[in-house]
């Protein structure tokens, strides 16, 4: 793993306890601007009822609030680049916000969809990948474990949010649940912002300088190739890991379980990504972020192969916690990646750039798997599908270590 020497501190800021009150915090802006990734698939079924529309028109909304957090995060990582975090978060809160009461207020499916795109995708982009940026300054010794706590956040939104909106709309209806969204988020979220209004004060002194210019000097590739390379690993493991997460509640239907036997297994796989996520951090603090991830996208391939081979009740029970386990710390690792490879100056930004990557990942994987099924009748091509795309990841991850060993080993010799 590579240290970090250029983010000497004498000031005694990181990895302080204003440090860990830092992360507390960043959970808890993540786990509430999270609900922008997750509400809308609870509500879908309503929306769909009350504008008499088909099921794959009323999913518009969903693929463009993807769309919206997978841009905006490029574009928030920018922001809290230049100005801090608590910009793009007031910002993001703000355009939440927004985009809930727009959506109360919605006559048509184009209305709901836009303020989905436009506004609510955008805004959720602030609460998970500048986060971790935002983060990963304030830690070194224990930089792994602090980005995977508050990559965290999001799963926990998709754990607590869906039965809290299904409550609501299930009383009040839609529009009146997006409507309190909007306004219990503006109340929540902007005091939380405010605590994280101070800024981590670098200390560019020789040494860190000197350390800089060797981390970047053993850098197996430039970083325009880098970037490049993670960016494709980002779409490749994401194809791979949509298959179960968007597809295995239709496949436990085919195969005459039921649908709400595949919401439990896809909520069992989310919280046990929860503890992936967590268990990574603590892995990455001691192997690095290239070795962690090479270690998951293995494990991910591991479970995808375990589909094929099992289908019985118990059996996809099983496999799916696994998957959850093996896949939950694959994404912030990426992060961590980041900060061990590129200046810490442009952390917000290249982050977002590897985030929006597996986002569009997981949409493209989402309609390939869908679209095999389609072609096939059956989702074992789609689980082969996702294998092959999963040892693209392992072979970029792998190049990339056996890469960082031998520039590292040059270097010393020098």
């Amino acid at each position: 793993m590579m240290t970090d020497q250029a983010d000497a501190d004498p000031s005694g800021q990181i990895d302080s306890s204003a440090a860990w009150l830092r992360l507390v915090v960043a959970v808890g802006l993540s786990t509430l601007g999270g609900v922008g990734m997750w509400s809308f698939m609870v509500a879908l079924p309503a929306i769909q009822a009350d504008f008499g529309i088909g099921r794959g028109e009323a999913s518009l909304p969903f693929t463009l609030a993807m769309i919206g957090f997978a841009c905006g995060g490029v574009l928030m990582g920018k922001l809290a680049d230049r100005f801090g975090i608590a910009v793009p978060l007031t910002l993001g809160t703000l355009l939440l916000v927004l985009g809930y009461l727009a959506v109360g207020l919605s006559s048509n499916l184009w209305q709901v969809a836009l303020a989905h795109g436009l506004l609510i995708g955008l805004g959720c982009s602030a609460t998970f990948g500048p986060l971790m940026a935002d983060i990963s300054h304030w830690f070194a010794r224990r930089r792994g474990i602090a980005v995977a706590i508050a990559a965290a956040g999001n799963y926990l939104a998709g754990t607590l949010w869906p039965p809290v909106v299904q409550h609501f709309i299930a009383t009040d209806g839609w529009r009146a649940t997006h409507t309190g969204i909007g306004l219990f988020l503006l109340a929540a979220m902007l005091p939380l912002v405010f605590v994280l209004r101070r800024r981590i004060v670098h200390h560019h002194s020789a040494a860190a300088s000197a350390a800089l210019a060797k981390r970047q000097a053993e850098s197996p590739f430039s970083p325009l190739t880098l970037q490049v390379l993670l960016c494709i690993a980002g779409v490749a493991c994401c194809v791979a890991m949509s298959m179960p997460q968007v597809h295995i509640v239709a496949y436990c239907g085919d195969l005459g379980y039921g649908v709400a036997r595949g919401a439990e297994m896809l909520s069992l796989m989310l919280g046990f990504g929860i503890v992936s996520r967590v268990a990574s951090g603590f892995i990455a603090d001691r192997i690095g972020g290239v070795r962690t991830l090479l270690l998951g996208s293995v494990l991910q391939g591991c479970a995808l192969t375990m589909y094929l081979m099992f289908d019985g009740l118990f059996s996809l029970y099983a496999i799916s916690a696994l998957f959850g386990l093996f896949q939950g710390g694959i994404v912030p690792s990426y992060a961590i990646i980041v900060r061990e490879y590129f200046s810490p100056k442009e952390a917000g930004t290249r982050v977002g750039l590897v985030l929006m990557a597996t986002l569009l990942g997981m949409a493209l994987g989402g309609w390939m798997s869908g679209a095999i099924f389609d072609l096939t009748g059956s989702y074992q091509a789609a689980f082969l599908n996702g294998i092959g795309w999963n040892l693209v990841n392992v072979t970029i991850m792998a190049w990339l270590l056996m890469r960082s060993r031998r520039r590292q080993t040059l270097a010393a010799a020098v």
